[in-house]
């Protein structure tokens, strides 16, 4: 049994109402990766990074249960960076500076050794780069989840279009979602990105939980009230992690079992949030995993008497 993950690994700078960073690792498949890890290993990483990313940091993902045979060293060039500040409110937040770098011509290679893989995470990246490592796979894996953004809605419509018609899940925000159905009603909008292709769709609401639909049923958890969120930066991109790791931990791929991946995915992210970047992901333990998880189930558990 394999998991491959697709996505960014890069640098982040954070400003939230507690406090900032300065450079510190990020991208979308080192959140995907960390959070995965604690439910299976070994998470096969496709990436690009520059010279100036440091070696201690792929010793960690190394450490962590990450395959590193798929991370491309452009050792002339410069990794990924994104900063940004977010609101009192910490949902909104504005980009400071987007610098692609290496990401800008990125060409994913796939390892021979990485060829039979059975769980496909396509992290947050450009649809054709999406599209290329599906291509790119000898065997279609058992499942395909795929990541996307507002900004590939704006540029590049037809060709996310092409991309979500081959994947097995999509993973978007409300807005996203309102934004690519042309709906307001997301129980409208879910219909009409199904008609698309995938068969399932999750649709992440922050601080208000998580939806997930197919064509038949509806699935709603909850977001954990927390007293304190630190900073939201790749709380989406632990979802995901937390989500394809259990799915590929339990080899089922049910809507009965996603319903509890995504409770799965909704307890790593509610970590994820409380301390900046990746830090809080770095050493959990099982049990304060299966401790959050109940949190959950006890957060929506309820008898009511039938007349």
């Amino acid at each position: 049994m394999s998991l491959l993950v697709v996505g960014s690994v890069a640098f982040d700078a954070i400003e939230t109402p507690f406090g900032k960073t300065d450079k510190i690792v990020g991208g979308a498949a080192t959140y995907i990766g960390f959070s995965a890890s604690y439910f299976h290993k070994p998470i096969n990483l496709v990436a690009v990074v520059g010279g100036d990313f440091p070696e201690k940091d792929i010793t960690l993902l190394k450490k962590h249960g990450v395959n590193t045979e798929g991370l491309q060293i452009k050792k002339d060039e410069k990794t990924f960076f994104w900063s940004g500040k977010y609101h009192n409110d910490m949902n909104s937040r504005d980009t400071l500076v987007t610098e692609l770098n290496v990401l800008g011509d990125f060409d994913p290679i796939i390892p021979e050794a990485y060829q039979n893989t059975e769980y496909l995470m396509l992290g947050n990246l450009s649809p054709q780069v999406q599209r290329s490592v599906i291509e790119r796979l000898k065997n279609r894996p058992k499942l395909i989840v795929m990541d996307t953004m507002n900004f590939w809605m704006e540029i590049a419509l037809e060709e996310l279009k092409k991309t979500i018609a081959m994947v097995d899940v999509l993973s978007i925000n409300d807005e996203e979602a309102r934004q690519l159905s042309g709906e307001y009603s997301l129980v409208k909008a879910a219909k009409k990105i199904l008609a698309m292709g995938p068969k399932y769709l999750i649709v992440k609401k922050g601080e208000h939980g998580a939806l997930l639909f197919n064509h038949e049923q509806v699935f709603f958890a909850p977001a954990l009230p927390l007293e304190d969120v630190f900073d939201p930066t790749g709380a989406g991109d632990t979802f995901a992690g937390g989500f394809i790791g259990y799915i590929a931990q339990t080899r089922d791929i049910s809507f009965a079992n996603m319903k509890r991946a995504i409770i799965h995915g909704s307890a790593m992210a509610s970590f994820c949030v409380e301390k900046f970047g990746t830090e809080r992901l770095l050493n959990l333990t099982p049990d304060q995993i299966e401790d959050r998880v109940q949190d959950f189930v006890e957060l929506v558990q309820f008898e009511i008497p039938l007349r």
